[in-house]
């Protein structure tokens, strides 16, 4: 029995080390709230992609404010990514309980689920790993972001780094490579067709509409009017580093 008792204290020891270590390490969100990303995890994992297999890393990018975005986007974004951005602290209890349980049913380790702010927080500084322990950071980061940022600026961030396309990353070189015009001037078809593409943008893009993704289009669009972005606010100014191909296309 004692032997029992120091192997359950021993493992308790190594859990709680464990935790502590993934919780000191979690990087410092709170500098987004006055300077832009630089880069992100998952563009630099594209980048090693690249060069693995010889080819030049792409990278087209284009930091607008979240004022200079346009709000049919932000509406479609919303709608096909987190239609309860409002609501939740960063993790939506009710989505991950609902996600686990189809994993269970499928024997899979799933990604459902994810809010706004998990996906930046894997994005920025995470891979696209399914293990426990990745996703375990991905929660504690995202919660670390609703404490120390305004909707409006996880938003912001989410909107101008997330991948659109081979090399294409944030609304601004989204819009300009598939509609030739800025993120500000989208109209609601264009946001709807762009946020339908979110869910697998290397496959799904504008430049190659399928039945797909034309059904995905048109369920945004009919409920577009049902969700309420954050207001505009001021933001940083500075733009951080960007690699951009002048003539790339989609």
């Amino acid at each position: 029995m004692r032997k029992l008792v120091k192997l359950l204290l021993a493992a308790a020891a190594i859990g709680f080390g464990f935790l502590a270590y993934v919780y000191l390490t979690l990087p410092n969100v709170a500098e987004l709230g006055a300077t832009n990303p630089p880069t992100t995890a998952f563009m630099e994992l594209r980048a090693d992609e690249a060069r693995a297999r010889n080819v030049p890393p792409r990278r087209v990018q284009r930091w607008v404010p979240y004022s200079r975005i346009s709000s049919s986007l932000k509406r479609a974004v919303l709608v096909a990514e987190d239609g309860t951005f409002w609501e939740h602290d960063g993790i939506d209890v009710t989505q991950i309980k609902e996600s686990i349980e189809r994993d269970l049913q499928k024997r899979t380790f799933g990604r459902g689920g994810s809010t706004i702010t998990q996906q930046l927080a894997k994005n920025l500084y995470l891979s696209p790993s399914k293990n426990p322990v990745r996703k375990l950071r991905e929660l504690l980061i995202a919660r670390r972001m609703e404490a120390s940022l305004t909707k409006t600026r996880i938003f912001e961030i989410y909107l101008n780094v997330i991948e659109w396309g081979d090399g294409i990353y944030g609304a601004d070189a989204a819009a300009r490579a598939y509609f030739r015009k800025p993120a500000s001037a989208l109209n609601a078809d264009e946001s709807a067709l762009l946020a339908a593409c979110i869910i697998n943008p290397r496959i799904m893009n504008p430049a190659h509409e399928t039945p797909g993704l034309l059904r995905r289009q048109r369920l945004i669009l009919g409920r577009m009017g049902v969700v309420t972005p954050p207001p505009d606010v001021a933001m940083p100014t500075d733009e951080p580093a960007k690699a951009e191909e002048p003539n790339g296309s989609p």
